[in-house]
């Protein structure tokens, strides 16, 4: 995608605002930039095994981000918590598993992430063909009155027999559970790595009293951020992080420990700068961070996720895992939008802020 191509989509005062800021936080060159080479790079020294090593390569060397760095992810677990009716309705053929791999294939993603019923239903025929991501914790919505939490679905074991070559867990940060969460993701990412298998941890804040004034500061960089320093200590290998909405969340709501230096140098209040604050919580770069690409608002979905592109890739991060913006249109659309998300990471003229 050309920097013009950009500029239509967005306007020109968004594409300005984007693609021209420089960042003065954390210097680029501090940072661990994805390069073609990261497995290599960054992981050779660390204490994965041999077997996760490979796992990682298959996810960056697949589909058209291959051998770049990046990834793009289409990850459909929604159907659990948001419900089956709530999720597919806008494109009912996903209701069949198949049609969603079917996407993730064809629209060129690294991966697809998706449950133990989707991937197990059709892996003998696709888990060669594309990398497998299985989610193994989910809230659920069917029990009343509702509640949130994240419980297990299925064993590690059962992961790695299907041919996958990661798992994903959501813990809830923040709620009341996420001390039981944090022991049970950290023994099932360990039991991955012993297997071979990459580990992907969705880092989401959850708890109402993070919300005053208005103002939802599960979307604080401050806070986003130390839920992914606790994601990286439990050894996740990529971080799945919402985009940034504001800042200020442990002064706002005045608990916790931060330091002023965090408002004044580290962050600004431009969205690149407060991702970049998020990346650098994920050990400067060492683990990847994935940013989410939100739900679909219908028409605005192609701006939107282009822009959350520009955020994460100038700001240091991984990529992007999109998932509703893509699978609950037609097909044709859902890859065409898969495919802007990566012209984004292919652009050379999209830089490092």
């Amino acid at each position: 995608m050309t920097k013009e191509e950009i500029v239509k989509l967005l306007g020109e005062q968004k594409a300005e605002y984007l693609l021209s800021h420089e960042s003065k936080t954390f210097p680029k060159d501090s940072l661990y930039l994805p390069r073609r080479d990261f497995v290599e790079r960054y992981w050779k020294d660390s204490n994965r095994n041999i077997q996760t090593l490979r796992s990682l390569q298959a996810l960056a060397g697949t589909g058209r981000l291959k051998n770049t760095g990046y990834v793009s992810i289409l990850p459909v677990d929604q159907g659990i918590e948001h419900s089956a009716g709530a999720s597919f309705a806008p494109n009912p053929i996903c209701f069949d598993p198949e049609n969603i791999v079917k996407l993730a294939v064809e629209g060129g993603c690294n991966a697809v992430a998706s449950t133990f019923g989707v991937l197990a239903s059709v892996a003998r025929k696709y888990a060669h063909r594309i990398p497998f991501i299985v989610k193994i914790n989910h809230n659920e919505f069917l029990s009343y009155p509702n509640s949130y939490d994240q419980i297990m679905f299925g064993q590690i074991k059962d992961a790695w027999n299907m041919g996958a070559v990661a798992v994903g867990a959501t813990i809830y940060f923040g709620s009341p559970e996420s001390k039981r969460q944090i022991v049970e993701v950290a023994k099932a990412f360990e039991y991955a790595h012993e297997l071979g298998m990459a580990t992907v941890l969705w880092c989401y804040l959850r708890n109402e009293n993070f919300k005053k004034d208005g103002v939802d500061y599960s979307l604080a960089a401050d806070l986003s951020g130390q839920a992914n320093h606790l994601g990286v200590t439990i050894q996740a290998d990529i971080i799945k992080q919402k985009l940034p909405e504001n800042n200020g969340g442990y002064n706002a709501l005045k608990f916790g420990k931060t330091d002023k230096r965090v408002y004044s140098d580290l962050t600004t209040d431009h969205p690149i700068d407060l991702t970049r604050y998020q990346l650098a919580n994920c050990y400067m770069g060492r683990v990847g961070l994935i940013n989410s690409g939100g739900a679909s608002a219908g028409e605005s979905d192609l701006a939107e996720a282009v822009a959350t592109a520009i955020i994460n890739k100038r700001a240091g991060g991984m990529g992007l895992i999109s998932g509703r913006k893509a699978f609950q249109r037609p097909t044709k659309e859902g890859v065409a939008l898969l495919n802007a998300i990566q012209d984004i990471y292919l652009s050379k003229e999209v830089t490092i802020a």
